[in-house]
């Protein structure tokens, strides 16, 4: 089974404090590294964590609130900096480019890769990544402004070959590949046998959902339906619905009722509001309404689908 994992490297709302950054996360998936946006000191932890940030080769933006991608120009301008030549690709709300373009024409910097831009749509979903494993789309979220969550979903395998099955019957190494296909196969005695009794079903496919800065908006269930994981931005406890509602933000039980009625597995929230210090009443706030919640946490590493 693929490596297909998260790890928190931002949790807090509008501003850092000084046990939270602004919001990003890794995404994992067959050892190809995905970034989901880039608050203000993303590549600091990175390095914290000692994650290879060369490794990134896909950065997907949420939407233009600066604690969601003032980190991105100084993560970009590094990667410069340290020799990188592979292309990037950013994926962002359509004035991001502008905003890129900018930065870059005022500080005189000719990066040494290609920086490839692909501009989101905030009004439909749309598949805007894609390779032989895995997919990912965007979709509307409900804030202020133009903004997107994202899905990972695993395409599904081949069917796995029973290792006594090569030896049993003498398969040959060229005749596997058809095999895990769903062929049959036919030994040197003549004798057939069937595609179920040489494998076993492939691996269940898993996937990953991402909601940040967004009100409750019931619009995106059918989206996210059935994931393995739901991050969900929880701005606010209940008792400040209020004020969720006013800054199009969400509450612990807003969260935790996306993902009860979306019957996701598991939900992690996080884009905590600077006020919480102590963070453990807004876990049980929202395991009131869904039991399978946990709290992001810089450094947090979530495994999806086990």
């Amino acid at each position: 089974m693929f490596k297909f994992n998260i790890t928190v490297l931002g949790s807090s709302s509008a501003i850092p404090t000084t046990e939270r950054n602004p919001t990003a996360q890794l995404i994992n998936h067959n050892d190809h590294l995905f970034l989901i946006d880039c608050g203000e000191g993303t590549q600091v932890t990175l390095r914290k964590m000692h994650i290879h940030f060369q490794k990134i080769n896909h950065i997907f933006i949420s939407h233009l609130h600066g604690d969601h991608f003032f980190g991105l120009i100084g993560l970009i301008s590094s990667m410069h900096l340290l020799g990188r030549t592979k292309k990037l690709t950013v994926y962002g709300p359509p004035d991001l480019k502008e905003i890129l373009d900018l930065q870059l024409r005022v500080t005189w910097t000719e990066l040494q890769y290609p920086l490839v831009f692909h501009p989101t749509q905030a009004d439909k979903p749309e598949q805007i990544f894609d390779n032989e494993s895995l997919s990912v789309f965007s979709f509307p979220v409900l804030h202020r402004i133009p903004t997107t969550g994202f899905i990972f979903k695993e395409k599904q395998g081949e069917r796995r070959i029973r290792k006594e099955a090569i030896s049993l019957f003498n398969i040959p190494l060229h005749e596997i590949a058809s095999i895990k296909k769903g062929s049959d196969f036919r030994d040197s005695k003549g004798i057939l046998h069937s595609n179920a009794s040489l494998t076993i079903d492939p691996y269940p496919v898993r996937s990953y959902a991402y909601c940040a800065d967004t009100a409750y908006f019931e619009e995106i269930i059918p989206v996210i339906k059935g994931v393995d994981l739901l991050y969900h931005e929880t701005t606010f406890m209940q008792d400040k619905a209020a004020n969720a509602a006013e800054k199009f933000h969400s509450t612990t039980k807003e969260a935790a009722t996306i993902a009860l009625k979306a019957g996701a597995k598991r939900l992690i929230i996080g884009h905590y509001s600077a006020r919480y210090d102590d963070l453990q009443p807004l876990l049980l706030e929202s395991r009131e309404v869904f039991p399978q919640t946990e709290l992001a946490y810089e450094g947090l590493k979530v495994s999806i689908g086990c």
